[in-house]
């Protein structure tokens, strides 16, 4: 099955329970359509670059999936309908990447972002 990874952002007036509470009811639609979940990551409230529906923050999460596409699509068929979420953005991948995603990692461990020229 293909692997996809999907970031969303639900609004900034839910509390934290609600936001990890979309997270798994997202995770079981797509396992009741016959994909499973690799990894799911809460990102917490992050500040956006621009207000998206008069909200200058927002709930991130982050899932990892091994799923046919049909599921996929379901899955984004009821974000877009579900009143709490405001963007949802899906990737396909070839692989996934092993540990924690690099939103979740410290700043020591990502290293240099580039090298400085002389």
């Amino acid at each position: 099955m293909p692997l996809y990874e999907h970031v969303f952002i639900s609004r900034q007036d839910l509390s934290n329970t609600q936001a990890e509470g979309l997270v798994e009811h997202f995770s079981t639609v797509v396992t009741d359509n016959g994909g499973k979940i690799v990894e799911s990551e809460y990102w917490g409230v992050k500040t956006m670059a621009y207000k998206i529906n008069k909200n200058r923050k927002g709930h991130y999460a982050f899932l990892r999936t091994d799923a046919p596409s049909e599921a996929v699509q379901e899955m984004e068929r009821l974000m877009r309908l579900h009143e709490d979420v405001m963007r949802v953005l899906t990737v396909r991948v070839d692989e996934h990447e092993e540990g924690p995603s690099v939103q979740m990692q410290k700043r020591d461990e990502r290293g240099d972002r580039r090298e400085r020229r002389p």
